[in-house]
């Protein structure tokens, strides 16, 4: 059983966002396992690939708002910034000795759920308009499919 599934109630209608959010969701679960096997060197590593991809997801979603014209993409970035310092805090403290893993788990999904059904769902009639009418779509398909 993972500590979090994945369901409609999440989707923005967008298939590679879709599959950006489910691979973080992945990692999430992950960090679960990893934690619940006390192995603090496969934390460290399951850590770093969620942050790594949840920066890579949000440029990702940055240049797709910037690229549709979103009204709002000054002030997405703003969040996604926002939340990157806080992530960097708990690596912080993970490096420094803390078991952070359980508190990082609950806020992610607490702020993921949050984003996604607020912020993300703005955006996407916007992105969906651009993804529909260029080559980015199958270019996309081929990465995050």
């Amino acid at each position: 059983m993972s500590y979090w599934s994945w369901d409609s109630s999440l989707s923005v209608g967008i298939d590679v966002i879709d599959g950006q959010h489910r691979r973080i969701v992945d990692y999430i679960n992950e960090l679960e396992v990893a934690r619940l096997s006390d192995d603090r060197d496969k934390v460290s590593e399951v850590l770093m690939g969620l942050v790594d991809y949840t920066r890579t997801h949000f440029a990702f979603e940055e240049d797709m708002m910037k690229q549709a014209g979103y009204p709002l993409s000054v002030s997405h970035k703003r969040v996604h910034d926002a939340f990157v310092a806080h992530i960097d805090k708990y690596l912080a403290q993970h490096e420094s000795g803390k078991d952070v893993a359980r508190k990082l788990m609950s806020e992610l999904q607490i702020w993921l759920t949050n984003h996604i059904k607020n912020d993300d769902r703005d955006y996407a009639p916007y992105a969906a308009k651009v993804l529909d009418k260029s080559w980015l779509k199958r270019t996309l398909g081929k990465f995050f499919g």
